[in-house]
């Protein structure tokens, strides 16, 4: 546990800025009409025994706006990687010629844009509940030095509202990465 307001407010920040880092990696996994590399990043394949990530394995390209190109460097990880990749929550299906497989995103349907919508909205809420938690985590730390006489009734004060303008700046920050994602995916 933090000893000192100062401390405490850098740990707040501190998994602030995690949380919010979490979120960007979350929505980056959020398909797009838009090929993006990144998009098999989460993607794991058995490589002798061992669960790798894709870019391990493989060259991952995006050769156009919607074709992203896998070529793995050994000739037996071209079936584990196609197997990967159909296996994932992505919905994608790879077709492979050679040691090449390539991956078509499918243009969206409004539908589906509307339903990655409101995924990424609620990313972003569970993201401002893990924020609130640090805030309230904060909050207590200081509490505990308020009540073992470490500091007075006034820096409690000026500590708390100092959190809460950390906490609204980042949920500001959150607002703002959603919103960007948000526009991302409503773009034909």
């Amino acid at each position: 546990m933090a000893t000192t307001i100062p401390a405490i407010k850098a740990d707040a920040e501190t998994r602030m800025k995690k949380c919010i880092e979490v979120l960007k990696n979350e929505l980056m996994k959020l398909r797009t009409g838009r090929a993006s590399a990144q998009l098999l990043d989460h993607l794991r394949v058995d490589y002798y025994g061992s669960d790798v990530p894709i870019s391990q394995v493989a060259n991952v390209t995006v050769t156009d706006a919607r074709t992203i190109t896998v070529v793995p460097w050994e000739k037996p990880m071209v079936v584990a990687v196609e197997r990967a990749i159909m296996t994932s929550d992505l919905g994608l299906t790879p077709n492979t010629a050679g040691q090449t497989i390539r991956i078509v995103l499918p243009p969206l349907t409004e539908q589906r844009r509307k339903d990655l919508a409101k995924v990424v909205s609620h990313e972003g809420e569970n993201t401002k509940v893990a924020i609130r938690n640090v805030r309230r985590d904060a909050n207590h730390h200081c509490k505990e030095l308020l009540k073992a006489k470490a500091i007075t009734e006034d820096d409690d004060r000026r500590a708390e509202e100092d959190i809460q303008k950390l906490t609204d700046r980042m949920v500001k920050e959150v607002d703002a990465v959603t919103r960007q994602k948000e526009d991302e995916l409503m773009q034909l």
